[in-house]
């Protein structure tokens, strides 16, 4: 099967920065230029609306209709939350909303680049009065109040009502360091850098990324999952799906004008010379041996990063500024030869849970799939170990056969997809043979995708933890395991995703062999459960409902202005693997006693209900009285939780069992006994964490760094009771076997 029939991945976040950037060390004299589109941009503008018009599963002819779609769009994409264009703006391109479906077919795409100088005009103007209002101290006695979420307001109707918001949002930002603890003086020069900051990155915008904006609000126009990638973002998407790269091993972030080094592969070139250290700051790159050096101080990353990846075995030059050392001190210069990188981060991982039931323990054993990936290229031309989530999860799967678990849990929580074909045959791993999944084309042929490997992986029982962000990919699995009767679904309702894409790669529509036009990522096909519902708007619907965490209105297919609708179709034929509709109210009973006496679940509960009245409320006061209220109440809960945390953990929680492998390399590397304390503290203090006033690149490095480590320790609750769950079943099938055989599957040799 082709590389663009596999796809079922959510649509990609693509305002960030692509390909053929200038070098942002020129990013100050940009001020004032105004971008203009390249001839190549209007090639890539006019293939792609030939194919989306005719070749989209929902094929929406490029005309007045469309064009006024693509207007609105496009003004939301450069101005999400409303804080820069005023009605007037609008209303000044108001006879340009039937004539940007003219500016493509005519292959003359200076119109939306005017609309986009006119908002990099009004951005400067916005920042440049915030700046201002920073020379005088905001009255924080008057009962008035900021709305933080604007995207579904109405545009300001004129520059007085623009700047007003702008004053209350300047006002929040000074209330927030205030209440931190900050005085004037230092509240001025954060916030100061910030809005500097804010006018430097928008400043390193270059014509591919207004290109890219403007080609999105045309593709997510006719459906949302349909996107425009360009270059850079086409290989990123390639990377992420193969889940490996060319380069040195170090993950980089940009903070202020430099490029610093965040994390450190372990065992990639980066980390295995020992030079590199987290902390460290890239001041220029060379290539080879004894190229020149680049200067990179105040580009873009992803101008770094393209500079720093290549070919495998050449060598890359990197001259850093040491973390420990000041913004004078000397810079070192190592040279690295590149390798292939394998992102494990972002594999398939096992974990064994442990729950005592009565006077017995039930083990559990935790597989985390963040993404349904595969390096179709690999797979393509026949390599005998090509990446691959099923693969990885099958390999796990005998890991925990061998280390005698009772159950397995697959952890899909904010998957958002992948590769279809990956979705097929995971689920092969739990059913013998049979269909998985139908797909319905534009035409309304209907073909059905089925696992045709005999034998299972793993034939016990089994559950699917999912939430809001699991999708696509994720929900065909889901749906198949819930079709088929195979496994329990925990969670919460997942995103609601039915629909497939392809990438179509434009170049081969360019004129000469040096095209860089991009892809598209289309949708072609919208998926079928087997038992003829859809996902589509819905999503899965779990067995075992957990709180919901996620806002359905904002985050959802059901969220978007023009999904495709829900609808059926004929079943496939398939024989159920097991019936679990007699199990799932006696573990529903057992939840709901278990999770009323459980506190850190009820905290939980508290925490998702105050959030829901604040998105409700979507307000917040500018009374420093008021605030300091509030903020004193959030302490309090903040306390409660500290002594919760410090609290010996209950006999009843899951207690993950070690892996002899982890434990060989923590032997290794072991660390001083007072460790242990200071990264439970750690965990505390990430839980409980007050608002701090600060953004994140305005922290430190190590800071940012800890609070990320202690979230990533923090108690899962969730995931807890999915394993309790799971561990109450196991303790239902052995002492009842006439249930046993109605939910597991038949196997001969069982």
């Amino acid at each position: 099967m082709k590389k663009q029939m596999l796809l079922a991945a959510m649509s990609l976040a693509i305002l960030s920065a692509y390909a053929g950037a200038a070098p942002a060390d020129k990013a100050a004299d940009k001020s004032a230029e105004a971008l203009k589109p390249a001839a190549q941009q209007s090639q890539a503008a006019v293939w792609a609306s030939r194919v989306l018009s005719r070749y989209h599963y929902k094929a929406t002819p490029l005309d007045d209709a469309m064009s006024e779609k693509i207007f609105d769009r496009y003004f939301k994409s450069l101005d999400a939350e409303k804080l820069f264009f005023v009605q007037a703006d609008l209303d000044k391109y108001a006879d340009a909303k039937q004539k940007l479906d003219d500016a493509i077919v005519g292959e003359n795409l200076q119109l939306p680049f005017n609309i986009y100088n006119v908002y990099q005009q009004r951005f400067a103007e916005r920042i440049a009065y915030a700046r201002e209002l920073l020379k005088t101290k905001p009255d924080f006695t008057l009962d008035e109040s900021y709305q933080y979420d604007r995207e579904k307001a109405e545009w300001a109707k004129d520059e007085a009502e623009v700047k007003d918001l702008w004053r209350k949002r300047v006002k929040n930002d000074w209330l927030r360091l205030k209440l931190a603890g900050k005085d004037d003086k230092a509240i001025r020069e954060t916030l100061d850098k910030r809005y500097a900051n804010y006018m430097s990155r928008s400043r390193k915008l270059n014509n591919e990324d207004v290109f890219q904006i403007f080609m999105n609000a045309y593709a997510m126009s006719i459906e949302p999952h349909t996107n425009y990638l360009g270059p850079r973002a086409s290989e990123q998407f390639d990377i992420q799906m193969r889940l490996s790269l060319e380069g040195i091993g170090a993950v980089l972030q940009s903070r202020e004008d430099y490029t610093v080094i965040r994390e450190v592969v372990t065992g990639s070139p980066a980390g295995m010379s020992g030079k590199v250290k987290v902390g460290d700051r890239i001041m220029a790159v060379g290539q080879g041996e004894s190229g020149p050096l680049t200067d990179v101080l105040g580009w873009r990353i992803d101008d770094v990063v393209a500079l720093i990846r290549g070919p495998k075995d050449s060598t890359v030059r990197l001259q850093m500024l040491p973390a420990d050392a000041g913004p004078d001190g000397k810079p070192v210069t190592i040279a690295l030869v590149r390798k292939k990188i394998s992102m494990e981060e972002q594999s398939a991982k096992k974990t064994i849970m442990e729950v005592r039931d009565g006077s017995v323990k039930r083990r559990v054993g935790v597989i985390s799939l963040p993404t349904f990936y595969m390096d179709f290229e690999a797979r393509r031309k026949g390599e005998k170990d090509f990446k691959s989530a099923t693969r990885d999860v099958a390999r796990l799967l005998a890991e925990l056969k061998k280390e005698k678990v009772d159950n397995v849990l697959i952890d899909l929580r904010n998957n958002g997809g992948g590769s279809l074909t990956e979705a097929v045959e995971l689920t092969g791993l739990f059913i013998d043979r049979g269909p998985v999944v139908q797909q319905r084309s534009a035409e309304g042929k209907v073909e059905v995708e089925s696992d045709t490997v005999p034998g299972l992986a793993w034939d016990g029982p089994v559950g699917v933890l999912i939430n809001r962000g699991s999708a696509s990919a994720s929900e065909i699995f889901a749906a198949a395991m819930q079709d088929y009767g195979r496994g329990i679904v925990i969670g919460e309702p997942s995103f609601g995703k039915g629909t497939v894409q392809t990438l179509i790669n434009l170049d081969r529509f360019g004129q000469g062999d040096k095209s860089r036009l991009g892809e598209l990522k289309m949708t072609i096909a919208q998926f079928f459960r087997i038992n003829g519902g859809t996902t589509q708007l819905r999503g899965v619907t779990p067995d075992i409902k957990l709180p919901a965490i996620a806002d359905a209105d904002n985050f959802g297919e059901s969220s978007y202005d023009n999904a495709l609708p829900y609808t059926v179709i004929k079943p496939a034929v398939y024989i159920p693997a097991g019936e679990v509709k007699d199990i799932v109210p006696l573990l529903e009973k057992k939840h709901q006693a278990r999770v009323a006496k459980d506190k850190d679940f009820q905290y939980l509960i508290d925490d998702i209900n105050y959030v829901k009245k604040q998105r409700k409320e979507n307000m917040i006061s500018l009374n420093e009285t008021a605030r300091r209220k509030e903020r004193d109440q959030q302490e309090q809960r903040a306390k409660l939780r500290e002594a919760r945390l410090a609290a010996a953990p209950s006999p009843d929680d899951p207690i993950m069992v070690p892996d002899p492998k982890e434990g060989l390399k923590q032997a290794v590397s072991a660390k001083p006994a007072g460790a242990k304390a200071a990264k439970q503290a750690a965990a505390v203090k990430g839980a409980s964490r007050t608002d701090d006033g600060l953004q994140g690149d305005e922290r430190s490095l190590a800071a940012e760094l800890e609070a990320e480590k202690a979230a990533k320790n923090a108690k899962d609750v969730l995931l807890n009771e999915a394993v309790h769950i799971l561990a109450d079943e196991v303790g239902l099938l052995k002492t009842d076997t006439r249930l046993a055989s109605r939910v597991l599957p038949y196997t001969p040799d069982r």
